[in-house]
């Protein structure tokens, strides 16, 4: 195609969409270290993971040999609803930054959920009702996957519980509406609910919780409640694959108009928007395809990948989850209450990990005054107003396109767009009002967080 008449959108049909997830695992040189049953520290088999999750989402968690794996037709069906999402050229923000470089974003917030979160939650409650359970449980640090999950239960007809990290849902009000609206119950986290709950609010009565205290109370409930299972946004194998809809989304449209992307940019929290985006493009790296460059963008003040270590940890502060080998500042770290809600996870996804550890992903950490310093700017200049957690990877896209302004060298730079600000508001008035602050961990606060790191 001349690329005078390339379109500000890229277009994908509905028959041009994928009709398939596609498992990273399969193409990976190396796998990641497999999960360890938190008592006897051997590898986690089906039997272990079954009575805490879906069966469907164990045996997906647990492939590492299908490259392609079939979205269900009645999930299908549901997608169709919102996808495939806007994959746009930000000219506007290539003027604005006087740069050679082509920048796209995909935007995954055009769903009332507001975020990229819906595409996992779909489909976790969908294999939820054709298990037969009635009820699910989960964790939220923003309140995006709470209320994807929420949106998803209310379709398909299966009862939530959300626990939703308390200085996010003192920060985001009316993310609580729009769960319950959707006839979820949303419990402030952590809380007087479970024991793992009052065991830490006994410890430390003014904590504003944690996702890994959220989790905790999660998958104690879920534990003790029949015909009911816990669930999880990001992080876990399953979760990245059905991201995978994002990245494949891209790769088909860029395929479609003949673009191949430089540099893919995602946020990273918990890794799952990142893996989504990037899969099929690492996948082409590791068989030689592609020289793309791929940046992960955390906050500052949770630099699990940039401070971290890799090593094994539990996933939650309860130290109930199997354990993970992964980036994590420990599980007892507690971050300062930025407002990157989504962003405050002490670990990172074991597939993003193993990727970085093996230097196919660069890391970069920011703070968050120059992140909402970005997202001014894009939202200025672009017209949508950025989540946060995205902000991170519109920071990292405007520095990369700065270089290219400063070397002459024209570059094509895709972020993922992965979800609105819309109930981020009294971050945005914090700092339009100068009252914004950036909080960094010292190496003592890290310690404390490394200390729990459990011996393996």
């Amino acid at each position: 195609m001349n690329k005078k008449n390339m379109p500000t959108r890229l277009y994908l049909t509905e028959d041009e969409t994928p009709k398939y997830w596609y498992n990273l695992r399969a193409d990976m040189k190396e796998q990641h270290a497999p999960f360890l049953h938190p008592g006897t520290k051997q590898p986690c088999t089906e039997n272990d993971l079954t009575p805490v999750f879906c069966k469907e989402l164990v045996s997906q968690e647990l492939n590492f040999t299908d490259r392609l794996i079939e979205i269900p037709e009645g999930l299908s069906a549901f997608y169709k609803s919102t996808r495939p999402s806007p994959l746009i050229r930000a000219r506007f923000l290539e003027k604005a930054l006087n740069t050679p470089a082509e920048i796209y974003y995909k935007h995954e917030g055009n769903n009332t959920s507001g975020s990229h979160k819906l595409n996992s939650a779909a489909a976790q409650a969908y294999y939820a009702k054709q298990e037969g359970l009635t009820s699910l449980t989960t964790e939220t640090g923003a309140g995006q996957w709470g209320t994807a999950l929420a949106m998803a239960c209310a379709f398909f007809g299966v009862d939530l519980t959300v626990y939703m990290v308390k200085v996010s849902s003192q920060q985001k009000p009316y993310r609580k509406a729009v769960i319950e609206t959707f006839g979820a119950k949303l419990i402030p986290s952590p809380s007087d609910t479970t024991e793992i709950g009052r065991s830490i609010l006994k410890s430390d009565p003014n904590t504003g919780g944690s996702l890994g205290c959220a989790i905790s109370e999660a998958i104690e409930t879920s534990m003790k409640t029949p015909k009911c299972r816990y669930v999880l946004g990001s992080v876990l194998d399953h979760v990245l694959l059905h991201q995978s809809i994002i990245g494949q989304e891209c790769k088909a449209a860029f395929d479609k108009y003949e673009i191949k992307p430089d540099i893919i940019i995602g946020c990273a929290g918990g890794g799952s928007n990142l893996g989504g985006l990037i899969a099929p493009f690492i996948g082409d790296k590791i068989h030689g395809r592609s020289n793309a460059r791929f940046i992960a963008v955390e906050p500052a003040s949770c630099p699990s990948l940039t401070r971290g270590r890799f090593a094994y940890d539990f996933g939650d502060t309860g130290r109930t989850t199997p354990l993970l080998k992964m980036y994590t500042l420990g599980n007892g770290f507690i971050p300062s209450p930025n407002h990157a809600g989504g962003l405050r996870y002490h670990g990172m996804s074991p597939i993003i990990s193993k990727l970085y550890a093996d230097g196919y992903i660069e890391a970069r950490s920011e703070i968050q005054t120059e992140v909402f310093k970005a997202a001014s700017m894009f939202a200025k200049v672009e017209g949508i107003l950025p989540a946060p957690e995205s902000s991170h990877a519109i920071k990292a896209a405007i520095d990369e396109a700065v270089k290219c302004r400063e070397t002459g060298e024209k570059k094509t730079i895709l972020f993922g767009l992965t979800g609105t600000g819309y109930f981020d508001m009294s971050a945005y008035i914090s700092y339009n009002d100068g009252s914004m602050s950036d909080k960094i961990p010292s190496e003592q606060d890290l310690q404390a967080g490394f200390d729990t790191l459990p011996v393996v």
